[in-house]
């Protein structure tokens, strides 16, 4: 019988066409709104959740290798917590300023942000960022030494015996050289900065480099690890935030040394993650070895079926359903599941999942109709939710 881990693995090589791999991420705030209309109890439970829905977590990314952080990172972390930036130790949060209505605090990371104490709100305000010059730098880099003891497991053989004999897919997170730097400096300093200390840039993005190879190294001629994950958030509704010709310049070498060494260690599932129009950074990305992209925003004007049509087998996908047709009515929901992933499944190499995360907007009625229209079109039983137990 194939183990789920060698089932992903057989999906993501085309081998295996027409199965469904599902398995959504939720915003917290659709969770709590779902509860507070009467969801079953269980619902705020990652595992169960995921059983509920007939993706069980168990079945991807149970836990993640994640020598860049902090590991191991339990079910459900996998891609929530990739894009934290992979310092040891992390800061202590400090709380600065807490009303009524929200606080202002240091967070792990260092960043300074404003949180809203209203439940709906999806995401913090940034009002500062620890990295601002050379020597704000210079103390940050301290916490991005690969072989602090903080950053590994205690009992590596353990640790090793555990996660090869696991039945689920083993990733590694291996970082980034825009969406990190992105998280220590700010959007908008970031991008001056390429203008006026562009060796400032580069010292970070190397700092990041040897950090990922250094875990590299020291992980992967122990652990069987299945894919290998970036994070970047590098595009906005459009395009890239920065051109190709920088990305060409300051990415494409030090990408290309990363899968270099993944390959080297026989991992050849390696995924971005980046929000945004992708068009113009794709073929870029391939070109340095990425061979897998998540979650090709339709909003931002990704076509999955168009790309599944001009790269063909080289180019693994994952997203690709508009989490906008999911607010609307059943037929929407429909269209939207029948125009792209019937196609999608029969070709291989597609992990269908909403464009990001599920939004509160999407109820759960919406949400459960959406899950019965994948499974009919996988050809799998429909759920009866009104009396599902798990």
């Amino acid at each position: 019988m194939m183990s789920n881990r060698e089932r992903y693995r057989a999906i993501a090589r085309f081998q295996r066409t027409g199965d469904l791999w599902m398995n959504d991420l939720f915003w917290p705030e659709a969770i709590v709104l779902w509860m507070e209309n009467g969801a079953p109890e269980g619902m705020m439970d990652e595992a169960w959740r995921g059983r509920y829905f007939g993706f069980d977590n168990e079945r991807y990314a149970h836990e993640i290798v994640s020598g860049l952080g902090v590991a191991p990172l339990m079910a459900g972390e996998a891609f929530a917590f990739d894009y934290v930036p992979p310092i040891v130790p992390r800061y202590e949060p400090e709380i600065l300023e807490e009303d009524e209505r929200s606080v202002i605090m240091i967070n792990h990371v260092g960043q300074t942000i404003k949180l809203l104490k209203d439940h709906a709100q999806n995401m913090p305000m940034y009002m500062d960022h620890p990295v601002h010059d050379w020597d704000t730098w210079k103390e940050y880099k301290k916490r991005l030494n690969p072989d602090d003891p903080g950053r590994w497991p205690q009992d590596w053989d353990a640790y090793v015996e555990k996660m090869n004999g696991m039945d689920t897919p083993v990733i590694l997170s291996v970082g980034s050289f825009f969406g990190f730097l992105r998280e220590w400096m700010g959007l908008t300093p970031l991008l001056y900065m390429f203008y006026d200390d562009p060796a400032l840039v580069e010292d970070m993005m190397d700092t990041m480099l040897d950090l990922t190879l250094g875990v590299i190294d020291r992980a992967l001629p122990d652990l069987k690890v299945d894919q290998a994950n970036f994070w970047e958030d590098m595009c906005f509704k459009s395009g890239p935030l920065i051109s190709p010709d920088m990305f060409k310049k300051y990415m494409m070498p030090r990408y290309r040394r990363v899968t270099d060494a993944l390959r080297k260690h026989g991992v050849d599932i390696i995924f971005v993650d980046s929000d945004g129009n992708i068009e113009q950074l794709l073929p870029l990305w391939m070109e340095v070895g990425v061979n897998m992209i998540w979650p090709l925003e339709i909003a931002a004007g990704n076509d999955p079926v168009a790309l599944r049509k001009e790269y063909g087998k080289d180019l693994i996908l994952g997203g690709g359903i508009d989490k906008m047709a999911l607010i609307g009515s059943k037929k929407d929901i429909e269209k939207e599941v029948m125009s792209k992933v019937p196609y999608l499944l029969e070709q291989g190499g597609y992990f269908p999942s909403v464009d990001h995360f599920v939004p509160p907007d999407v109820s759960l009625e919406n949400y459960q109709y959406y899950v019965n229209c994948m499974r009919k079109v996988a050809g799998l039983e429909q759920f009866d939710f009104t009396n599902r137990s798990v």
